[in-house]
């Protein structure tokens, strides 16, 4: 049956032979012509599903499919939990908990021990060499956490004491707890075995954020054969329904020393162990206590002092003073409030060489756009995001914002965000209103329906009033509808997309429908994914950096494991990308075959060819920097060659490169090298030189054409509280070099004193363009 038409007939035709569908959907036809599907009373998740969609419109064939695959996938994700016989009894502590590396406290004596652990990586098939000992307890304020890591001899390995570490560079023990149980989201705790903290919020099943930041206390000590973890967890710092007795749980050990990674409950080790769908139960005694009164205010008073070299302007002093307030509305849902924010500490973004034709993608790392950003920014895909947060206070100061965000109950999650950014004169930019709704209701075992609205609104503004300044929107709407599938087991994966666009004057081309499938076990990886991104879509609070096309992307890869020898596993992997315009006419094209080495050792490395082909459809520089271009219509073809390789992990030294050499536009030829180098004094001291080089060799204009990218970093980890950054950035693509210091000073949890110096240079003639000094103090003070 062919479902792609722009009829309603099929729809029909469809619910007639589907008795899945006919079972749960009663569909009738207005008269005005609009189809609407009403969910049949006890039809289970349908009675929260209203759909409308309009028989003359293309965007029906996204409701058509996305229907589809939801009722389809029903039979494989309706299951139990995985691992539902590993249980932790959490009883309440029989004496006072002092948080120091030390388990000679009544309470611990008492609390029950989950061991065992079971191997994740290399192999999954036996238990851990290493082994792990876990026990958790409570209090009306705390929950408390201990872990006993066993090593045997007396080493560890860690990159520094800074928090939220690179996972795979550290000795470290991690929590990753479910409290809602519904397998989706959660909350992860944990240190490197030098006591470097890591906290992030957990999402779609298995990711974690860790720009997350939040008050909570630990301790590591280290012994001659083990080392022990030791934490309080306020309750007023996660999320949770009161009432609530059983959480999902697991907890994951990574001894890079050893080359083991193992986790409490057995994980296959194509997932990573911070999969929700593999939680064990947390049983309580009792319901949780309440968190109680819940407030936090965060202000922050902030001095500094900057000067423009390169136009020559005078000095600029600078004070300011605001702050974030977070409530507790209740135990599961927190508001967010912002006043005059600043960012001014955050780490600035890695450069990177630019020799493509759309936008670069840079993370949000803005503390108060992270709080349950999944709801907002991961709606969508990695191109297709109708909501990208950073688009917020680009050109123009945030005045304000809110937030409200968490769980309604086990079932349903809800954001609602506003931010209000202020005029800037200069360029006429009028102040403006950003607005996002997001609504996700969980189906099934752990998929979910989601919604989303964004909306951005110029204030007080006539476009074209003033001709001298540039014209800006007066607004521009987004509503979009999404299907994501996790199957209970997680080895299905997927998602269906629809977007519509509201701008003024444009009323037709402006939606989008994507989908994808996944397929993931042990030995094989299938994945279907295609995209339809109409002419006129505009997403400006988004990340869409490409329009008019449609895109499919099979892949699929398969992997070997010998018994014995160098390697863990091996295998090769083919990815093709398709892209055509609306009349199936092919304007792109990339093929690639890699062929990857995965060794006992844990190092990594892969080699590959790839085959491109590519019809301009915008005049393009192939060097990006400010040559001539080339025509639109003309049409590129070449091939290409690679390796990367990654050391192992745990040594002091570190290394990886990448090689690239092969084909370019107009018939010319590309070399790329790139080169990460560490080395580490651990815990104190982890130095980092990153160098990437491109050569070109084209035809005039361009010729020959070279740039370096290189950025040597600094990390000084004087303890878990006091930290020094020095990162230099040498781009010669954009003949600018950058220098970026902070000073860190985390005096009390979550509270911060921040010195930050910032020079950016002109290489040639070597000529300071500008430089900046900011001093800020902040204070997270519980109410």
């Amino acid at each position: 049956m062919n479902y792609v038409t722009d009829s309603s007939e099929t729809f029909f035709s469809l619910a007639a032979h589907s008795s899945k569908l006919a079972a749960f959907l009663d569909v009738t036809q207005n008269i005005n012509g609009t189809t609407v599907i009403n969910p049949i009373n006890g039809s289970g998740f349908f009675n929260n599903l209203y759909l409308v969609a309009f028989s003359h419109s293309k965007p029906m064939i996204t409701l058509r499919i996305l229907l589809l695959f939801c009722l389809l996938s029903g039979n494989f994700i309706f299951a139990q939990k995985k691992n539902s016989s590993y249980v932790l009894h959490i009883h309440r502590s029989s004496s006072a908990i002092n948080v120091d590396g030390i388990m000679d406290e009544d309470g611990w004596q008492q609390a029950e021990t989950a061991g065992s652990f079971h191997m994740v990586l290399p192999m999954d098939t036996s238990l851990a060499k290493v082994n792990t000992e876990v026990k958790m307890t409570y209090d009306n304020e705390n929950l408390y956490l201990l872990a006993t890591c066993f090593h045997g001899n007396n080493k560890y390995m860690v990159e520094s004491l800074r928090r939220d570490f690179s996972f795979g560079k550290n000795d470290n023990f991690l929590l990753f707890m479910d409290p809602f149980d519904d397998r989706t989201n959660g909350f992860s705790f944990g240190a490197n075995a030098a006591g470097a903290q890591w906290d992030g919020t957990m999402y779609e099943g298995g990711k974690v954020d860790l720009s997350w930041d939040n008050k909570w206390i630990s301790v590591v000590k280290n012994y001659p054969d083990k080392w022990i973890f030791e934490a309080a967890i306020p309750f007023k710092s996660i999320r949770y329904k009161k009432g609530i007795t059983e959480w999902g749980i697991n907890f994951s050990r990574l001894d890079i020393t050893v080359a083991e990674k193992s986790s409490w409950t057995p994980v296959p080790r194509q997932f990573p162990t911070a999969s929700l769908a593999y939680t064990g139960s947390l049983i309580w005694d009792e319901p949780p206590p309440s968190a109680g009164s819940n407030v936090s205010i965060i202000p922050y008073v902030l001095g500094g002092i900057s000067k423009d070299y390169e136009n020559k302007k005078s000095t600029a002093y600078r004070k300011d003073i605001g702050g974030d307030v977070k409530i507790a509305v209740n135990s599961s849902m927190n508001l967010d409030l912002t006043v005059n924010p600043d960012f001014s500490q955050v780490d600035v973004d890695k450069q990177v060489a630019n020799l493509d034709r759309y936008e670069l993608f840079f993370p949000e790392k803005r503390q108060f756009f992270l709080e349950n950003a999944d709801l907002f920014a991961n709606f969508g895909y990695a191109t297709i995001r109708p909501f990208f947060s950073r688009r917020i206070g680009l050109n123009a100061p945030i005045r304000f914002g809110a937030r409200l965000s968490g769980k309604l109950n086990k079932d349903w999650r809800i954001g609602v965000l506003e931010m209000q950014t202020g005029k800037v004169n200069n360029i006429g930019l009028p102040a403006q209103n950003f607005g996002v709704f997001a609504l996700q209701r969980r189906v099934f075992s752990r998929s979910n329906i989601g919604v989303i609205f964004v909306n951005k609104q110029s204030l007080h503004y006539e476009p074209g009033k003033d001709s001298t300044k540039p014209v800006y929107s007066l607004y521009n709407r987004n509503a979009g509808l999404e299907y994501n599938l996790a199957s209970a087991n997680n080895l299905w994966t997927g998602k269906a997309l629809f977007l519509k666009a509201f701008s003024p004057g444009v009323n037709r081309n402006d939606w989008v429908h994507a989908a994808n499938l996944q397929y993931l076990s042990r030995k094989w990886l299938f994945l279907w994914q295609h995209e339809f991104v109409g002419q006129s879509f505009n997403a400006e609070t988004g990340y869409v950096p490409r329009n008019n096309y449609i895109r499919i992307n099979p892949q699929i890869s398969r992997l070997f494991f010998p018994k014995g020898g160098l390697l863990v596993s091996h295998g090769p992997k083919l990815n093709s990308s398709y892209y055509f315009n609306k009349s199936l006419h092919q304007t792109d094209n990339e093929t690639s075959l890699y062929y990857n080495f995965n060794f006992r050792d844990q190092s990594i490395a892969d080699v590959w060819v790839m085959h491109d082909y590519v019809e301009l459809l915008n005049p393009f520089d192939p060097t990006n920097s400010g040559k001539d271009s080339l025509p639109t219509g003309s049409k590129h073809r070449w091939s290409a060659f690679g390796t990367d390789y990654f050391s192992k992990p745990q040594q002091l030294f570190t290394y990886s490169f990448s090689t690239r050499f092969g084909g370019y536009y107009a018939d010319g030829s590309r070399l790329n090298l790139s080169c990460d180098i560490g080395y580490r004094i651990q815990p104190f001291v982890s130095v980092l030189i990153s160098t990437s080089y491109n050569y070109l060799d084209l035809p005039q204009p361009w010729a020959k054409t070279s740039f370096w990218l290189v950025g040597p970093r600094i990390d000084i980890t004087m303890s878990n509280k006091l930290f020094f950054t020095a990162y230099m950035q040498y781009n010669q693509q954009l003949k600018n070099m950058n220098l970026n210091t902070r000073f860190q000073w985390r005096y009390s949890p979550a509270s911060d004193l921040f010195l930050v110096y910032t020079d950016n240079y002109l290489p040639a003639p070597f000529s300071v363009r500008n430089r900046a000094l900011v001093l800020k103090f902040n204070y997270w003070w519980n109410i």
